[in-house]
């Protein structure tokens, strides 16, 4: 028996039970529409203040969910500047934090532009400049190599270590990317929320780059989801809510990478986070 999702037959071909989740998902469009309307009926001045919180706080939280800690006013400020927006208590920001602002402005602002994979690469760059991720090289801008091995989460003491996960061969990456992008851009038969659901599990199970992958990943999920509100302006933040629910997403996430293709019951914890951060 092969032990994870992307090693079955049918490999991407995801199956999912729509009316275990209908509800859900009604709830959460409605939600959405509502705050819509709340969001239009304000003030151009108190909208973008909302709009500027809710993306400093999407920034800080993807990075806490990789336990990078970043500093709050360099994120605010980094954001207000590439808006073009004046706030009050402007301080300049590192090239490191000025990365991630634009990797998730370009995801949310320009949210009905196609994903390609010069654009992936783009966000990856912006994020490391240097060619290392702390105190150590990879690779920047291209696929993971895998050239100390498969890319594995792996938990416990050394000798008694637990394999959670272990992405695809390095060498299948370039044909699972092309297969997921023409999905990404061109698959209209669902619905966008349930899409940024899939597009989430499916990307992060992929785990194309070095580095990074869980930010890219909630990336391109605020970017089908900002499709989905029919606005690149964010007023909530999912990743906010993932980083409350870290210790039940990566449970979830496990659970789904080690079963079959149905991937109903990862919809249904998506739907219901997505409920709570609305």
């Amino acid at each position: 028996m092969e032990p994870f999702i992307h090693q079955k037959d049918n490999w991407p071909n995801f199956i999912w039970e729509t009316e275990d989740f209908v509800n859900l998902l009604s709830e959460a469009r409605n939600l959405q529409g509502r705050l819509t309307g709340k969001m239009e009926s304000l003030g151009f001045d108190l909208r973008n203040e909302a709009l500027l919180d809710t993306l400093t706080f999407d920034v800080l939280k993807s990075s806490e969910i990789e336990g990078e800690f970043l500093n709050p006013d360099q994120v605010r400020s980094s954001i207000a500047r590439r808006l073009g927006m004046e706030i009050a208590g402007s301080v300049e920001s590192d090239r490191n934090v000025d990365g991630v602002v634009e990797m998730m402005l370009d995801a949310t602002q320009k949210c009905f532009e196609p994903l390609t994979t010069d654009r992936l690469f783009d966000w990856h760059a912006a994020w490391f400049p240097t060619g290392r991720s702390g105190m150590y090289m990879i690779t920047v801008a291209d696929w993971r190599k895998d050239t100390t091995g498969p890319m594995q989460v792996v938990s416990g003491a050394m000798g008694k270590e637990k394999v959670h996960f272990q992405a695809p061969d390095s060498d299948l990456i370039e044909k699972e990317m092309e297969r997921f992008l023409d999905w990404f851009n061109n698959y209209d038969k669902i619905d966008l929320v349930i899409k940024s659901s899939i597009a989430h599990l499916w990307f992060v199970t992929i785990h194309p780059i070095e580095d990074g992958n869980g930010r890219i990943t909630r990336a391109l999920t605020d970017m089908l989801l900002a499709q989905s509100d029919g606005s690149n302006q964010r007023f909530y933040s999912m990743s906010a809510q993932i980083r409350q629910e870290r210790k039940q997403y990566y449970e979830i996430l496990e659970k789904t990478q080690k079963g079959n293709l149905d991937i109903t019951e990862w919809i249904k914890w998506f739907l219901q986070c997505l409920l709570i951060a609305l």
